[in-house]
């Protein structure tokens, strides 16, 4: 994706700047960069996007969202959500599969659909995506702030999502409330205009804005997830305007995110669980297959790996054994 000469600028800018704090030192008094320039993967979550033929009633088209459509056209590849199990793909065992490498639809004998029940719930735990980069060594981010004080505080939780569940193993991944006023996180409607009212002292801020800390933090990390899952709540809604909102919102954000991984050297990768808005006049979820991105360094190799959710992880980590 070609970038104007004033955004590439900004970006150089930004990560230049950055890379001032990340630069190591060499006992001869040189600089290494080497730990910028290793593997690192940004992977955007985007809830409820599947693939479907243009159509009025579907809103994931480049007047709206220029940027996922460019990505989507250039690089990405469409991937399976059904699993090879009857009915519609649902949230709890797509999201399972996705960040273990399972087929869970087929362990639950079923989709799942909202939060992962004990059954689901044990598979994630025993293995996933975070645990299994950590026991490798590598720093993982869960960017996603949650509105407490402790990561603790987690477990009071009466109802967890897949990434809950998963981040709750890795707990050194969880961001706070703390995090988020430091600009070490980024909410889930990416701009903090949801939580104004309870937290008035959290200033709102701008799309591209939330794309810069996103970006800082996957800096410093060798794998870091972002979940976004306005999409999904906006195609359930069946409102085409609130759904073009939402993609409009989710598209500057994107734009500024590729602007900034191109620079930075950093492999994006991005993926949903089932469809769902790309058919707004159905508010259930959609069979559609789902487009699987992959952007930057190795992105070809990344890409050829996958061709349902269950190979996602399995992809990932994959794509650090080629680099060791």
């Amino acid at each position: 994706m070609a970038c104007g000469a004033h955004l590439r600028g900004a970006a150089a800018m930004w990560y230049n700047l950055h890379r001032q704090t990340t630069t190591q030192t060499t006992e001869d008094g040189r600089q290494d960069d080497g730990a910028i320039q290793a593997v690192k993967i940004l992977f955007l979550f985007i809830d409820g996007v599947g693939l479907s033929a243009p159509a009025t009633d579907n809103p994931v088209n480049p007047e709206v969202c220029p940027a996922l459509c460019a990505l989507i056209a250039r690089h990405s590849r469409p991937i399976d959500a059904c699993l090879g199990v009857e009915g519609i793909p649902q949230s709890a065992t797509g999201q399972a599969t996705m960040f273990t490498g399972v087929n869970c639809a087929r362990a639950m004998g079923r989709h799942c659909e909202g939060f992962p029940g004990p059954g689901l719930r044990k598979i994630i735990e025993e293995s996933n995506l975070f645990l299994q980069l950590c026991k490798r060594g590598k720093r993982v981010a869960f960017a996603d702030a949650y509105l407490i004080d402790r990561p603790e505080d987690l477990a009071e939780r009466r109802f967890k999502s897949v990434t809950t569940v998963m981040a709750m193993t890795a707990p050194q991944t969880i961001r706070t409330i703390e995090d988020l006023m430091a600009n070490r996180a980024l909410l889930q409607d990416l701009t903090r205009e949801t939580i104004q009212d309870r937290y008035p002292d959290v200033p709102a801020i701008p799309p591209q804005r939330a794309a810069g800390h996103l970006v800082s933090i996957a800096s410093e990390n060798d794998f870091t997830l972002y979940e976004f899952f306005q999409t999904d709540v906006a195609g359930h809604s069946m409102d085409h305007a609130r759904a073009c909102a939402v993609l409009r919102t989710y598209d500057r954000f994107l734009e500024q995110v590729v602007q900034l991984v191109e620079v930075a050297g950093i492999t994006l990768v991005m993926t949903a669980d089932h469809g769902n808005i790309e058919s707004i006049s159905n508010r259930a979820h959609t069979c559609n297959p789902v487009p699987f991105i992959a952007y930057g360094p190795r992105e070809e190799e990344i890409r050829s790996r996958v061709r349902s959710l269950c190979d996602v992880t399995p992809a990932i980590l994959e794509s650090w054994r080629d680099g060791e």
